[in-house]
C-alpha cells in the first residue's frame, strides 16, 4: 500500500476544455469486486493508495446512529480525477498537471444497505469551500462562491486534493462521509475492459474533440468508454448537467453488467486488480481486508434499489446555483436516512412531518410540518384498497412531451406503495393515458387506473401493467402522497380531487431524478 504525498504540480492549462471522466462509477465497482475475499490480498495491497487522514476536518457533521432497524446508513463520496499524469494522458489528451474532480457522486447507503441514492453535484456548482490542507502544512482560508470542482485543486497536489473535497461535501451537506474514492482515466477504462464493455446509448453521432462515436445502443469499453463518460461538446445537450445524466445512466448500466456477470473469481479478480492499481482512497479503506468488508455490506443493494439525482440546480450565468428549499429538504431527507419521498426503508414508514429545510447542513427556511413541497404523511393506508395488488410489475413509460414524467410519476406510485416499477423509454406522443395488462393482472389495473381518471385500459400480451402516459397525465395529474390514498371497496376517494394532484416532492427533487433500472437510451438530455 502506497500513500499519496504532498508535492506540488503545475496550474492546469488553460487549453484544457474537455470534460472529465466517470472515475466515480469504476470507485463504487471497486469495492464490490473487493468482497471475493481476502486471498489476494497481498496482490491487491500494492495497488491501493490512500490520502493522507491530517488534511480531514476536525470540526465534521456527527457519526450517524443506528436505525430502529438495525444497521447504519453509510455515506461515500465517488469522485473522478482528470489528471493527466501517470500516463492519463493518452486517454484523456492535454497536458500533465493538477486534475480537477468533474465528476461527483455522493451515494447514499441507507441503514437497511438494500437500497441507495446516488447524489451528482454538478461541477460548476458555487458553494463555499472550508479551510484545507497545503503542502507547507498550513491551512487556506474559507472561500465562498467558488466553483465545486476547484476544491480538488486546492494546494496544487500531483493526486488533487480528495480530503479537500470532502470537507466541502460535508460543509455543503451536514453529512458525514464515511468513505472517500478516487479514480482516474487509467482505473475507469480497465474496469471497463475488466467486465466485457459496457452497454450505453449515445444520443447522437459524436465525431469532435478527438472522440468518435455512432448514434444508438452499443458496447463500449476501455477509451471508448472513457470518451463517452467526459464528452461533453458535440453529444447530447453539449451540457455538463447532460454529461451528467449519461454518466448515471454509465454507472447503471456497469453495476447491471457486473451483477449478471456474477462474483466469479476470473470476473473479480481482473476487476479489483485493475482498478485499485488506480484507486485513491481514505485510510479507513487502506487495505483489501476492509475493502472486502466494505463490499460485503453492500452486496444485497439491487439495481432497482438504486437512484440518482441530481443535486437541485439553476443556471447563474455560466455557473451553477443551489436551488433552495429543496437541496435543503433533499439532504434533510438523506440525514434522517429516508428516502425520496420520505420514507424509512425496511419498515413500510411515512414521515410525521417533512423533512426540516432549515436543519444544520442545509439553508433552507422551511419549518417541520409546513413546507408545502417537503414530503408529508399520507392521510390513509393505501391498504385500504388492496396491499396485494402493489406487488404487480409496473412499466411506465412518458407519452407526454413532459421531461421527467416518468420518473416523477415513479416515485409517486412508490410513495403509494408499489413496490416493482420499472422506467421505460419515452414513446410516441399520445394524449391519454394508456393502461395495458396482462389479463390476469386485471384487478390491479382497475385499482392503478383510479389515479388516472379517464385512462384507457387495454388486455394485451404484456408482463404485468405498462402504463403509458399521455398528456393528460402530465403535471399536476401525477399521483400525490399527501392526497388521500387509492379509494376503498365503496368506491370513496375522502377529500381531495382525483383530477388534480401536484406532487408532495419537490420538484428540485422529482425532476433531477433518475431511478437505475431506467431505459438506457431515456433522459439523457436536461433540455
Amino acid at each position: 500500500m502506497t500513500d499519496a504525498t504532498p508535492t506540488t504540480a503545475p496550474a492546469r492549462s488553460r487549453g484544457r476544455r474537455i470534460a472529465r471522466g466517470l472515475g466515480a462509477a469504476a470507485a463504487a465497482l471497486v469495492v464490490t469486486a473487493a468482497g471475493a475475499g481476502a486471498w489476494y490480498y497481498q496482490r491487491l495491497d500494492r495497488n491501493i493508495t490512500t490520502f493522507a487522514p491530517e488534511g480531514i476536518a476536525s470540526s465534521r457533521p456527527p457519526v450517524a446512529t443506528p436505525a430502529p432497524t438495525g444497521g447504519v446508513p453509510v455515506n461515500i463520496l465517488l469522485l473522478g480525477s482528470d489528471t493527466r499524469d501517470d500516463g492519463n494522458g493518452a486517454l484523456g489528451g492535454g497536458d500533465e498537471g493538477v486534475g480537477h474532480s468533474d465528476t461527483a457522486i455522493l451515494l447514499h447507503v441507507y441503514a437497511d444497505h438494500k437500497h441507495a441514492v446516488g447524489v451528482s453535484i454538478p461541477r460548476d456548482t458555487l458553494v463555499t469551500i472550508p479551510p484545507c490542507l497545503l503542502p507547507d502544512g498550513r491551512w487556506s482560508p474559507q472561500r465562498t462562491n467558488q466553483m465545486f470542482n476547484s476544491a480538488f485543486t486546492v494546494g496544487e497536489f500531483q493526486a488533487g486534493n480528495p480530503a479537500c473535497t470532502q470537507n466541502t461535501v460535508e460543509t455543503l451537506t451536514g453529512l458525514r462521509i464515511d468513505h472517500t474514492l478516487v479514480v482516474d482515466f487509467k482505473g475507469f477504462a480497465a474496469i471497463t475492459s475488466a467486465v466485457g464493455g459496457v452497454d450505453v446509448c449515445v444520443p447522437n453521432d459524436v465525431d469532435s474533440y478527438g472522440i468518435h462515436l455512432s448514434k444508438g445502443r452499443q458496447t463500449v469499453s476501455g477509451q471508448q468508454a472513457v470518451d463517452y463518460v467526459r464528452a461533453r461538446h458535440g453529444i447530447g445537450d453539449n451540457s455538463d448537467i447532460g454529461r451528467m445524466l449519461r454518466q448515471q445512466a454509465f454507472m447503471s448500466s456497469l453495476i447491471k453488467k457486473v451483477q449478471s456477470k456474477g462474483f466469479d473469481l476470473t470476473t473479480l479478480l481482473p476487476l479489483a486488480d485493475a482498478a485499485t492499481k488506480s484507486l485513491t482512497v481514505d485510510p479507513g479503506l487502506g487495505s483489501p481486508y476492509k475493502l472486502a468488508e466494505f463490499a460485503q455490506s453492500l452486496q444485497d443493494i439491487q439495481l432497482s434499489d438504486i437512484q440518482f439525482v441530481t443535486l437541485p440546480w439553476r443556471f447563474q450565468g455560466a455557473r451553477v446555483a443551489v436551488v433552495e428549499p429543496d437541496a435543503g429538504i433533499l439532504w434533510n431527507l438523506l440525514r434522517q436516512d429516508r428516502t425520496l419521498d420520505g420514507r424509512l426503508t425496511g419498515t413500510g414508514a411515512t414521515p410525521s412531518a417533512s423533512p426540516d429545510a432549515g436543519a444544520p447542513g442545509a439553508t433552507g427556511s422551511a419549518s417541520p410540518g409546513t413546507s408545502p413541497s417537503a414530503p408529508a404523511s399520507p392521510t390513509g393506508g393505501v391498504g385500504a384498497a388492496d396491499p396485494a395488488l402493489l406487488d404487480v410489475p409496473v412499466t411506465v413509460h412518458n407519452a407526454a412531451l413532459s421531461g421527467g414524467l416518468a420518473g416523477r410519476t415513479a416515485l409517486a406510485l412508490q410513495g403509494k406503495g408499489y413496490t416493482d416499477i420499472t422506467i421505460g423509454a419515452d414513446t410516441k406522443a399520445r394524449r391519454t393515458t394508456l393502461i395495458e395488462y396482462a389479463p390476469s393482472r386485471r384487478a390491479a389495473a382497475e385499482q392503478l387506473a383510479r389515479l388516472y381518471p379517464g385512462a384507457e385500459l387495454r388486455a394485451g400480451s404484456v408482463d404485468g401493467i405498462v402504463l403509458t402516459l399521455g398528456q393528460d397525465s402530465a403535471t399536476p395529474n401525477t399521483p400525490d402522497l399527501n392526497t388521500p390514498d387509492l379509494p376503498d371497496a365503496s368506491g370513496a376517494t375522502g377529500s381531495g380531487s382525483p383530477t388534480a394532484l401536484p406532487s408532495s416532492i419537490p420538484s428540485g427533487i422529482a425532476d433531477n431524478t433518475r431511478p437505475a433500472d431506467t431505459d438506457l437510451c431515456n433522459d439523457l438530455s436536461f433540455g
